[in-house]
Parts: structure tokens; sequence; C-alpha cells
């Protein structure tokens, strides 16, 4: 069986019987977790591993675990910073933040790696301009040079460390300020604007070989009327024609407020699917997994299915096993943090 273009969610910690139903579904391909889905280490490799066991070939398990604000799984995990911060240092030591980026990329991925996770997705390629709600620090930048470059060391160190990237979200989300979760973002920008500023990102990394780009529930009116996830113009046209990008699209999760224009889930699957997304998530919504499912009527790609199968993790070239990779995480775990006085600083 291969893989399907529907990536779902599992309810808790083990899977039940209904997950299991779901997953052996063959319009499923993937499965993606979140904070509820964790306990602690021996729970989760026991979780991905029996995820795996569903299927042959094994599901993909996909995460968001960015950093900052947005790290599903925390205790036994670094630390990892919000991408803002290494922006900052991108500003005063442009050398020491992409040394830190690439290790941040390998513990992020090494450590996702060690409990059975494919990949996160992860980088952010949105510009900071200050003002948005779901964005935030989750940014690297405003400077597209500096989103750049400090995405393209973090994916190389995610690379290292055994897992393909993921950048989102384009063609950029970070100008608007409403949230899509809750509320149907509206840019009203003129296209010339966002290809020259948000879609440099973009641009550059498809340039660099990112394998994966998720699109924006974001309406851009001067150019479709249609949020990018459901656009073909902006996902045929101009990302695959205009851009050149062969990798794999993921939709943003269809159960998000942002996604509703597209209509009842099935009609947004089919919408999301047929603009060009070789992957849609829908998320947190069991009812409307099983009506998906029992609806939905789709023949994936052959061009799809290799797309996806490039998601699958690889086993790290240095693992968290590594006698050095503590020292690594530590480094990681401070970015950001005031530096701790040594011992002859105690009494200054």
């Amino acid at each position: 069986m291969s893989l399907g273009p529907v990536m779902l969610d599992v309810v808790g910690t083990v899977l039940t019987a209904d997950d299991i139903r779901r997953l052996q579904h063959p319009l499923v391909g993937g499965v993606i977790l979140f904070a509820r889905n964790f306990e602690n280490s021996a729970q989760l490799k026991a979780l991905t591993a029996s995820i795996h066991g569903v299927r042959q070939p094994p599901l993909l398990i996909a995460v968001d675990h960015e950093g900052g604000r947005v790290q599903r799984f925390r205790e036994g995990f670094t630390k990892i910073p919000a991408m803002r911060a290494f922006g900052k240092i991108w500003d005063e030591d442009r050398k020491k933040s992409i040394a830190l980026a690439v290790e941040t990329g390998f513990v992020l991925a090494a450590e996702l790696r060690a409990h059975g996770v494919d990949f996160s997705f992860t980088p952010i390629l949105d510009m900071d301009y200050g003002d948005s709600l779901v964005i935030g620090d989750r940014a690297f930048h405003l400077d597209p040079r500096a989103i750049n470059e400090l995405a393209f060391n973090l994916m190389k160190g995610m690379k290292k460390g055994g897992m393909a990237a993921v950048g989102k979200h384009f063609p950029g989300h970070g100008f608007v300020t409403a949230d899509s979760h809750v509320s149907i973002p509206l840019d009203e920008r003129e296209f010339d604007q966002i290809a020259q500023n948000d879609m440099q990102p973009f641009r550059q990394m498809i340039d660099e070989g990112i394998p994966a780009i998720m699109p924006a529930h974001v309406i851009y009116s001067k150019v479709d009327d249609k949020p990018a996830g459901f656009s073909p113009k902006w996902l045929q046209k101009i990302l695959r024609e205009r851009l050149g990008f062969n990798g794999a699209i993921f939709s943003d999760d269809l159960s998000m407020e942002g996604a509703t224009v597209g209509g009842d889930v099935t009609t947004r699957s089919l919408a999301a699917l047929n603009a060009g997304c070789d992957m849609i998530l829908l998320c947190n919504k069991p009812d409307l997994a099983d009506e998906l499912l029992a609806n939905l009527e789709w023949n994936i790609s052959a061009q799809s299915i290799v797309r996806l199968a490039r998601m699958h993790g690889h086993q790290p070239h240095e693992g968290v096993s590594d006698p050095s990779f503590k020292d690594v995480a530590k480094r990681v775990a401070m970015i950001g943090q005031p530096e701790q006085p040594t011992e002859g600083d105690l009494f200054a």
C-alpha cells in the first residue's frame, strides 16, 4: 500500500482502535503529533514505533517542533529558542549566528529522529514585520538575507541530524496581523510587493534545495480570491513554474478557520489537492477525519508519492549518543539566555 495524500493526528499517548482504523485507510499517508501525544521519551518511542508498524511502507510522522512557543515535546528534549533569537545574534555576529543555526538544526533533528519522528514542519521563512499575531518571534528576521542564511544553515543541521526541512508559510504570512487559526487573513498588497519581499526567502531556499513547503491560509486578494493553499495560481503557476520548486507541498491544517473558506471538509481537501498540494493536513477533528476518509476520492500521482517518500527520516551522521552531543545541546539551550557569570564573577 503506497502513501496516501492525507495526514491525520491521533488521540492520545497510545494508538486506539479508532486510530488504527483510520491509519490503515489507503488515503492516509502520515501522522502529525501534538503535545498531548507525549508523556516521556520511552512512551514517544513506543508510539512512533506502533505508528510505523501499522503499514508498509511506514506512514510519515511529523510534528511542529520549531522552538520557542512552538515546541511540542519538552521534558527530556533540548529547549529550542524562538527563531528571532538567531536574528538578533545575526545583527551582532553573523558568523556566530550561522554556526548556532547549524547546531540547533542538528540537535532538533537528532533528538526527534532518536524518537522515531520523520520530520518537523520547520523552518519559518516568513518575514518578521512585528505585527503578526501568529508569527511574531517564530520568524528569524525582517531582512530576507538573514532569513535565508539562518534558515539554510538550520536546514543544513537538520539534514546532518537525519531530517528533511519544510519551509512555511508560502508566499509569506508575516505581513498580516490576523491569525489564520481563528480567522481568514487578508493581504491586500500587490503581487510585485510580495514577490520583491516575502517571496525572496522562499525563492532562495528553493535554489538551496529545500525538500518541502507549506502554503499559508492567507488570501492575497490582488493575486487570487482563494487562500494560497487552495490556489492553483500560487502553487502551480508561481511556486512550481515560476520558482521551479519540485519538492513536496503540504497544506496547512484544513481544520483551521483560515481554511473554512474552502467549503466542507471534503470540498476544501479536494480544492487543496487540485491546487497542487501533495499531502493535506487535518488535525484535532476525529469526526471530520472520518467524514473525509468516507467521502474523498483521490488517486495520488506517482510524482507525489516520490516527493513524499523523500520525507522519511534517515539515520543521522552523528546522533544523540555521540559524546559531544551534550555540549552542543547545552550551547543550543543557552541561546538567547543571559550569560552565566563565571566563578570569579560571583562576588563582583
